[in-house]
């Protein structure tokens, strides 16, 4: 039984070895240390490099524009607003009417923020726009927890919807095909309209940084000074 007992311990204690050298083995060749170089380094955007996305004029979309399907979209608000006449304030006020209407006014003292109350002016259709893309950057400080919605064509089937709810304002003209935005030539158009400065503003803060809207990034930056001419004549003129 001795010999036996031995030859069993024995045996033990060889892979016991076995073992361990294995796993020293393995500790070499699979070395996990520090990554010195990644296979596909990812940048990321410059936050003041590249512009954003151009963003579709609301005037352009409206014509086309589904109210049903801005009812449909709507169901987002429903939690925190109401729509109907007379309908109660809830968590945000009744919505009945509110094109047209003075921004941070009216809806039966509804307690609005001072941000909101800052940017003065009416509900039109841009400065609309610009609210539901964004609340918080038309009105930084507003009470809205909404983040916004981020596909324009939502955003103009929402809007068709709350004109047609006690409003019906006549919709602006579409911009004539390849026409320049009112603000890329150096006045708002809501501005120019007669609006408060700090609507035209509000409206200039959202449409600034459409990469919050899009996440897509377009490479418009300038070359930088130094950079290597492609132009045949000046490849002369430096011998390259």
């Amino acid at each position: 039984m001795d010999d036996r007992n031995n030859t069993i311990a024995g045996w033990v204690l060889a892979a016991c070895g076995a073992a361990l050298g294995l796993s020293i083995a393995g500790g070499m060749i699979f070395h996990s240390g520090e990554v010195e170089k990644f296979g596909y380094p990812v940048e990321a955007a410059e936050e003041a490099g590249g512009g954003g996305a151009a963003e579709v004029p609301i005037a352009s979309l409206l014509p086309t524009a589904d109210a049903a399907k801005g009812a449909d979209v709507f169901k987002k608000c429903g939690a925190c607003h109401t729509i109907n006449q007379g309908g109660a304030n809830g968590i945000g006020p009744n919505l009945y009417a509110t094109m047209g209407e003075g921004v941070a006014q009216g809806k039966g003292g509804y307690a609005f923020s001072d941000a909101l109350k800052k940017v003065g002016g009416s509900w039109d259709f841009d400065k609309m726009n610009a609210w539901l893309t964004s609340p918080r950057k038309f009105a930084p400080g507003t009470k809205m927890t909404f983040a916004g919605l981020s596909n324009p064509q939502d955003r103009a089937n929402i809007i068709l919807y709350l004109n047609q709810q006690g409003s019906n304002l006549p919709l602006p003209a579409a911009p004539a095909a390849g026409a320049a935005p009112a603000a890329a030539e150096g006045g708002n158009a809501v501005e120019g309209a007669g609006a408060a400065p700090g609507a035209a503003n509000a409206v200039d803060a959202v449409e600034k940084d459409v990469r919050g809207q899009t996440g897509d990034i377009a490479n418009t930056a300038t070359p930088a000074s130094g950079a290597p001419s492609v132009d045949p004549a000046a490849a002369k003129q430096t011998g390259k």
